[in-house]
């Protein structure tokens, strides 16, 4: 929050980050998270089936056409659909692991579930985002599934390598990555509301409403699917968060690197990062204070 009003206030503070860095910084965030991740989360996705597939039914086949449904209700314009249905489209972020963590839900669950919808992301995103938001502007799926390899899957991939082959100074540089992807998630929504300063704030009011309405729907969607299949309740708390946060940094650099400069697309994207942390901390605090009488 601190940031996004010192972005709009003092752009200049951010500007120097440049658009060229977001794909790097995403990608170092990405190479950290491969950097944690063990055998036993691999196994987990095939060991819980149905609580994973459900979450990743919420994430692809609910998000995305609720995004789509609210730019069709809010007659948003073009560019600002786009980027809210692209953050739709987008897997679940690592901040859902910690939320889940404050919340006292099920963290390994959460990590399962991250790493699932995020291999899942390298073709769904690229194809729903076309899907949905194809009428609105031109988009390229290759341009976009090549664009995801390049920032997703290769660091990722590098940092499970790393964390198998030299677990060592992986368990060294892991204790700096929680740190460096905050740092590196702040600038990068810093930089574009500092970017697109003058779009966002001559419409705060349908772009704030808009990604309000798609995050409040995805905790909600998230908790409701998980109740559909019968699950326990520190599950359903842990599905309703990983859904309801997207891995807005996916979206920012998606939307920076493959639409104009001068485009709004991102901005949905950016301010996506900062609503579905606000949510998501504040479901954590309430579930936390109810687990406490419980346990």
């Amino acid at each position: 929050v601190l940031v996004g009003i010192l972005a709009l206030v003092e752009p200049r503070c951010f500007l120097w980050f440049g658009k060229e860095s977001i794909g790097v910084g995403l990608g170092i965030i990405m190479l950290g998270m491969g950097m944690t991740l063990k055998t036993e989360d691999f196994v987990r996705v095939w060991k819980e089936p149905k609580v994973i597939g459900s979450g990743v039914c919420a994430q692809f086949l609910i998000m995305p056409a609720w995004g789509a449904l609210i730019a069709y209700l809010m007659k948003l314009p073009a560019e600002m659909a786009v980027g809210l249905i692209l953050v739709a489209s987008c897997p679940g972020g690592t901040a859902s692991n910690v939320v889940v963590f404050l919340a006292r839900g099920k963290v390994a669950l959460s990590v399962s579930l991250t790493l699932a919808s995020t291999i899942a992301a390298i073709w769904m995103t690229p194809l729903l985002t076309s899907w949905y938001a194809g009428h609105y502007l031109p988009i390229d799926p290759w341009a976009l599934f090549r664009g995801i390899l390049l920032v997703v899957l290769l660091p990722l991939t590098v940092g499970v390598g790393w964390n198998r082959f030299f677990p060592k100074s992986a368990r060294k540089a892991s204790a700096y990555s929680p740190l460096v992807s905050v740092l590196l998630i702040l600038l990068i929504v810093g930089f574009v509301l500092a970017d697109k300063k003058e779009l966002i704030l001559e419409n705060w009011e349908i772009l704030t409403g808009s990604v309000l309405a798609l995050h409040f729907g995805g905790f909600s969607l998230g908790y409701g699917m998980a109740a559909l299949f019968g699950l326990t309740r520190d599950e359903k708390r842990t599905l309703s968060i990983e859904v309801g946060m997207q891995n807005s940094g996916l979206g920012t650099s998606l939307a920076t690197d493959h639409f104009g400069k001068t485009s709004m697309v991102p901005a949905p994207c950016a301010l996506s990062a900062v609503m579905h942390c606000l949510i998501g901390s504040f479901l954590a605090i309430r579930w936390r204070r109810n687990s406490e009488p419980e346990e």
